[in-house]
């Protein structure tokens, strides 16, 4: 077998590779007396059918089928061994279907799309803002006003008002509802409502009308805890038995409230831990602020890095490397949906392959490996090393979870190196107006 390239231009290329008969006809020959072992064909003993009849039924389709399998590991291993970058895959060429297989040898042509040359330079990403996102000032009295009332008190009352806890027990027989929540009568929908709750009488079971009790569906979601499916299936009445009512009293300002929030004595007084939370909201900020500038970088670089692409030869794949063949209409379409893709692509693995950032298992695995801890240490649990090791094993040997995984890490690895080489510009921005540059609208 003889395989050699030409380049037709700077992106396109031909591979062809010559077979001869003697690549491929001992394995033939063995497969065809196998055939003849086994053939039961009418007026022959089985295992006595003479090779001349096997030949004549079974040669061709052997013979494709052997050549079929010498080429694609011979291909890729001629592109390996002559380091070409291409793109997608190489394409057969219409001719190799006009064989004729009675030859010693024949040529098996195949187009191939390279890798385009092209500098990338960071500089060019001077233009593109990290953004230092400010919370605003009601963020910072709402999570003060959060904390103090974790670390604040219940007082029981005897009768709803505003702001009260009430926690009761919810149920529809019709749906199955039958759950324990909590909500205030601020959350509720009717003055009515409202009303006779306040002149709640204890060990009295109420009823009111589901969908006009809560202010809407989200709310009733979010307080009875169930999915969208369940509520639409609860109608008519719902019956609250109150079990407890609470007035939450928020902690104090003072040396304790500060000492269990934060190490010993680093919070002195309102000032300082003010500054804590501006800090904490800051730090809640920056995956946002992170993703935001990962997009802008790759628009940047996508528009700003020029190189042509094998247009045709890409959009001749795309018409036969998916599971359903496609019109050429329909490739020159999904071309121009991918084509900014496609240039990022190259983009990326040339930094990544320059600057020498690949993922190696370790990585992999320490990245699962606290992802893992991080998520169980949320739910409350702690794990031993054993069973992080067992879930981190099982992920890991999961295509589709690797991937996530290597995509999750390889984002942070170049979102570190532009912060480090790119001369990226920092502007502070308030939270709302960072929500409407990167969303188009506020939250």
């Amino acid at each position: 077998m003889e395989i050699k390239h030409k380049n037709i231009d700077d992106l396109n290329g031909i591979i062809t590779i010559t077979v001869h008969s003697k690549d491929y006809q001992e394995n033939v020959l063995k497969i065809l007396n196998d055939y003849k072992k086994k053939a039961n064909i009418p007026g022959f003993r089985k295992g006595y059918v003479p090779l001349g009849i096997i030949k004549k039924q079974y040669e061709k389709v052997v013979t494709i089928d052997e050549v079929n399998k010498l080429i694609p590991s011979n291909l890729k291993e001629y592109i390996t061994k002559e380091k070409m970058e291409i793109l997608g895959n190489p394409i057969p060429k219409d001719s190799n279907n006009q064989i004729d297989w009675k030859l010693d040898s024949n040529d098996f042509e195949f187009e191939i799309g390279f890798s385009p040359n092209f500098e990338i330079k960071l500089s060019q990403l001077k233009s593109v803002f990290r953004y230092d996102i400010e919370p605003n000032k009601k963020m910072v009295s709402e999570q003060m006003m959060h904390l103090r009332n974790q670390y604040g008190k219940l007082i029981s009352q005897p009768k709803p008002d505003k702001d009260f806890e009430i926690t009761a027990n919810f149920k529809n027989e019709d749906s199955n509802l039958n759950t324990l929540a909590t909500f205030k009568l601020n959350d509720l929908k009717k003055s009515k409502n409202i009303k006779e709750l306040k002149s709640y009488v204890k060990k009295n079971i109420y009823e009111f009308e589901f969908k006009s009790f809560f202010k809407d569906q989200f709310m009733a979601k979010q307080i009875l805890k169930i999915e969208d499916e369940k509520i639409e299936k609860i109608n008519g009445n719902i019956s609250i038995d109150i079990k407890e009512i609470n007035e939450r009293v928020p902690a104090e300002l003072n040396q304790t409230f500060f000492n269990k929030l934060y190490e010993p004595g680093s919070v002195k007084n309102k000032n300082d831990f003010e500054i804590k939370i501006i800090e904490g909201l800051k730090n809640q900020f920056i995956p946002q602020s992170d993703q935001k500038l990962l997009n802008d970088i790759t628009e940047c670089l996508v528009e700003k890095t020029s190189f042509n692409l094998p247009e045709a030869f890409l959009k001749k794949w795309m018409q036969i490397s998916g599971k359903e063949s496609l019109t050429e209409k329909e490739s020159e379409e999904e071309f121009n949906r991918s084509e900014k893709g496609i240039r990022y692509q190259l983009i990326e693995s040339k930094i990544i392959r320059e600057n020498n950032l690949e993922l190696n298992q370790d990585e992999l695995k320490q990245f699962a490996y606290n992802m893992v801890k991080n998520q169980m240490f949320q739910y409350g649990q702690i794990p031993e090393e054993k069973q992080i090791e067992g879930i981190v094993s099982n992920i890991l040997a999961k295509k589709d979870e690797l991937k996530r995984i290597s995509d999750q890490l390889m984002s942070q690895k170049l979102l570190k190196f532009f912060k480090e080489k790119a001369s990226l510009k920092i502007k502070k921005m308030s939270f709302d107006d960072f929500i409407k540059k990167a969303y188009g609208k506020a939250k």
